[in-house]
């Protein structure tokens, strides 16, 4: 028995054809198995968890995004009673980095912080209180740097530049057909610009982890988290152990919708147990918890539609910007589903899609409920709804005469083989809004 998403099924009730002989649970009631726990207050998250002698570490960063750094100094830090530990750039053991595409973002920054979400040193002291005091003491010379936070700015010529010779950390084509053509074909054409913002997934548990080493000498790190296998992966590496010396526990998680799948306290929580000798607990709060994690990419998406008299797409010609941040994450990944979706649920004959991720100095952006499937919809619906004003059709008409259907195409080739039920939602939201559909088709 294995699932996927809603479903449960059967590997063995493959039909001939491959089919899967799926028993849907949509429409069921279908309890949580951690829900009775969550409600009653019975849920053991890792701000919960406690061991004996047990530290409590706090991350220091600058008010700055972009900055050389000259000199981090935690003497002043060390001398404050009941302060154990207080740790920079120089202490990473590993690679000083991390990112599920590219491990670049640093543990602890040692030369060039480029975004707020970076972190310079790391202390562990009795109590939260005295680690956030030691925090404050550390003395951090650095010199601001030319910085950038317009996506379209950071991709001319002479921008700050984030990482390497070029801001543009990924770029994707998509074509089919013939634009020009279908720009010809054309009754009318309409164009415009639309943006979506940065968005936090704000879930309701901030981040904490505690680690500590184990009798066998093993780190072991209780975290809330939605990668497990890879944080296993990031932790050793930059601990400079082999993996079958880590262990991820994963504790329960108070939501996380993308959130949660880059690093946030893990390898420092990890670092400072490794350094002392004793566990370490590490809990964000709401204002260090926005620091700390990803965010759903902010995108300019401009659009050029056409359509012919009778209401049916021409071409679509698209340039979609998204704005990394300081570091990649999942950043192409989200980009290239952005492309893959940018013409919607039409069919378009003629398509030419340019989606770019771009570095800047704002904070970084990653994974977030519809990774990079979210924001296209702003545009290419807004395209729909100027279409039909032009054409002085009803917004449903325009929409039934060009969605896919059973053995359609899309833009990228992918023929549409089953399971399109576009049509039959179109009609019943169209009936409930208690419009005449026959006459609008």
């Amino acid at each position: 028995m294995a699932t996927t998403g809603h479903y449960f099924y059967n590997r063995t009730s493959l039909g001939e054809e491959g089919e899967i002989m799926a028993e849907t649970l949509i429409g069921k009631s279908v309890g949580r198995i951690e829900g009775v726990a969550k409600a009653t207050g019975r849920a053991l998250y890792p701000a919960d968890i406690s061991f004996p002698g047990m530290l409590y570490g706090k991350a220091k960063r600058i008010p700055v995004a972009s900055a050389r750094l000259v000199r981090v100094d935690v003497a002043p830090a060390l001398k404050i009673p009941g302060v154990v530990a207080a740790l920079t750039a120089r202490d990473v053991p590993g690679h000083n980095g991390h990112g599920v595409l590219i491990p670049h973002m640093p543990v602890l920054a040692g030369e060039r912080v480029r975004s707020v979400n970076d972190v310079v040193a790391v202390v562990a002291a009795e109590d939260e209180a005295t680690a956030e005091e030691a925090c404050r003491a550390i003395e951090v010379e650095y010199e601001p740097l030319p910085a950038v936070f317009d996506p379209l700015e950071a991709m001319k010529p002479g921008a700050p530049l984030i990482h390497g010779d070029s801001n543009i950390l990924y770029h994707i084509k998509i074509r089919r057909g013939d634009v020009e053509a279908g720009r010809r074909a054309s009754a009318v054409i309409v164009s415009n610009t639309y943006r979506t913002p940065m968005l936090d997934h704000a879930f309701l548990q901030p981040e904490a982890a505690v680690a500590r080493v184990d009798e066998r000498g093993h780190i072991e790190i209780h975290v809330a988290t939605q990668y497990p296998h890879w944080d296993r992966t990031e932790v050793a590496r930059s601990l400079g152990v082999p993996q079958d010396r880590v262990r991820i526990v994963t504790s329960t998680v108070g939501g996380a919708f993308g959130g949660r799948e880059d690093m946030t306290l893990q390898i420092l929580a990890a670092l400072l147990a490794s350094h002392t000798r004793r566990p370490v607990k590490m809990i964000n709060s709401r204002e260090e918890s926005f620091y700390s994690h990803s965010k759903r990419h902010p995108m300019i998406m401009k659009y050029t539609t056409g359509a012919d008299r009778e209401g049916r797409l021409t071409f679509v010609e698209a340039e979609i910007v998204g704005d990394s941040g300081a570091y990649a994450s999942w950043s192409p990944n989200v980009l290239r589903k952005a492309a893959v979706h940018a013409t919607g649920p039409y069919y378009v004959p003629n398509v030419k899609i340019d989606a770019y991720a771009v570095y800047t100095n704002n904070p970084f952006t990653g994974a977030m409920r519809g990774f990079g499937a979210t924001q296209p919809p702003i545009a290419y619906e807004g395209q729909m709804d100027l279409l039909a004003a032009e054409l002085g059709i009803h917004p449903f008409t325009i929409r039934w005469r060009n969605i896919l259907r059973q053995g359609s195409v899309t833009a990228t080739g992918q023929v549409l083989e089953r399971s399109v039920g576009l049509e039959a939602c179109l009609l019943a939201a169209a009936m409930a809004a208690g419009w005449d559909v026959e006459k609008l088709k």
